[in-house]
């Protein structure tokens, strides 16, 4: 046990408030569920801090492909990247805190990666929200503050899952010199998986009660590896983009790609290529007039994303929401495209399997086709009317 800490109260006096111990695991167990900031998602990656989803508590793990569950690991979370992240809780008057605890973690990595599906963990998580009484998809905005469309975000999670990149984090009240010289050395080895230790102390006052998080193995060698690992993303082309495409999908998929590529190129679009180290994406872009116009993207996890939320903030013929509506309801009469009303405020998408039949691919085409008909037309109406 370290010293205490001291709160400044409102009338100026100072309480000294000393370091307890939880009284058991589940304390600390509920106390991640209620409160996933505790993670110290911001101590994992000070640039971009790590927000949490929780999925479910103690998530079945299986041994087999027949999904005999045989383990169940205490917390497993999501972050906004679509990482898998094990939380393992233990005390440290349990003395599995030391070694034990490293093995049966190292089961649990390579049985999830190996068993668990995308599908299983949505389920999870759609059961859990059901008990709760929250929808799924408000959950999933709140928790990342995010308009990511629900099926790119669970499109990541599968891809996270098939490149074994997950995190592991051992979490307890103090973590010994063993577990954090073993998680050292793991996090150090490991790659894309993370491992880390997060060690929560409780001060307990004569009134208040405050947590201290920190994050452990995040060594300088480790740091420099996964940072390293992190600055070679994929500088992505047409050439990687649609065989990318192909290796998660299908030929047919990868077809449609190919002849929306060539329609940009006719239309004279600029082409936006991704820098994702894992998701490529094609943005084909308007220039016209000395300005900009993104209008959907294709993404290498299947998904058509198209660009309402740019349209609206700079374009302003798209400005106005009855021409936003109108747009949704041409792409709506897709057959099997359904974008939300709401849709017209966010980046909603769809598959683009949606598109396989050629006849969904023209009219998807033709109504592009009129959208930068509706830009350059109203761009040049602006302009007369400066004129005059």
């Amino acid at each position: 046990m370290s010293g205490g800490i001291f709160l400044l109260q409102k009338d100026g006096g100072l309480e000294e408030m000393r370091e307890q111990s939880y009284d058991s695991e589940s304390v600390l167990q509920e106390l991640l569920e209620r409160y996933p900031n505790l993670l110290a998602g911001d101590q994992m990656n000070e640039n971009d801090p790590r927000k949490w989803l929780l999925i479910s508590r103690e998530m079945n793990i299986p041994d087999n492909e027949a999904g005999n569950n045989r383990w169940a690991v205490d917390h497993l979370f999501l972050d906004q990247d679509g990482i898998p992240t094990l939380v393992e809780v233990k005390r440290s008057e349990d003395t599995r805190v030391r070694r034990e605890v490293v093995g049966q973690m190292l089961d649990y990595a390579a049985n999830s990666v190996a068993y668990w599906s995308v599908e299983e963990i949505r389920m999870q998580f759609e059961h859990r929200c059901e008990e709760k009484g929250i929808e799924p998809d408000v959950s999933i905005q709140s928790a990342f503050e995010s308009e990511k469309s629900l099926d790119a975000y669970w499109q990541m999670v599968s891809d996270n899952l098939g490149l074994g990149k997950l995190r592991l984090v051992f979490v307890a009240d103090e973590i010994p010199a063993e577990l954090k010289q073993i998680v050292e050395f793991l996090n150090e080895q490991m790659s894309p998986a993370e491992v880390l230790a997060v060690e929560i102390k409780q001060f307990v006052g004569q009134k208040e009660t405050s947590f201290v998080p920190r994050v452990i193995g995040q060594t300088s060698k480790a740091q420099k590896k996964k940072s390293l690992a992190s600055r070679s993303k994929r500088k992505w082309d047409r050439k990687q983009f649609l065989e990318e495409l192909r290796s998660r999908h299908s030929r047919k998929e990868q077809e449609v790609a190919e002849q929306i590529i060539q329609w940009a190129n006719n239309k004279g679009l600029r082409f936006w290529w991704g820098e994702g180290a894992q998701n490529g994406s094609f943005f084909p872009v308007l220039d016209h007039e000395n300005d900009a116009y993104t209008l959907f993207s294709l993404w290498t996890y299947g998904s058509v994303e198209i660009q309402f939320q740019y349209l609206k903030t700079h374009n302003p013929y798209y400005e106005r929401k009855e021409h936003r509506l109108e747009l949704l309801q041409q792409l709506n009469a897709i057959p099997n495209v359904s974008i939300p009303e709401d849709g017209i405020e966010r980046r909603p998408s769809f598959q683009i399997s949606f598109l396989n039949e050629s006849a969904n691919l023209h009219q998807f085409l033709e109504v592009w086709d009129q959208v930068i008909e509706n830009i350059e037309s109203n761009q040049t109406n602006i302009e007369n009317m400066t004129l005059k």
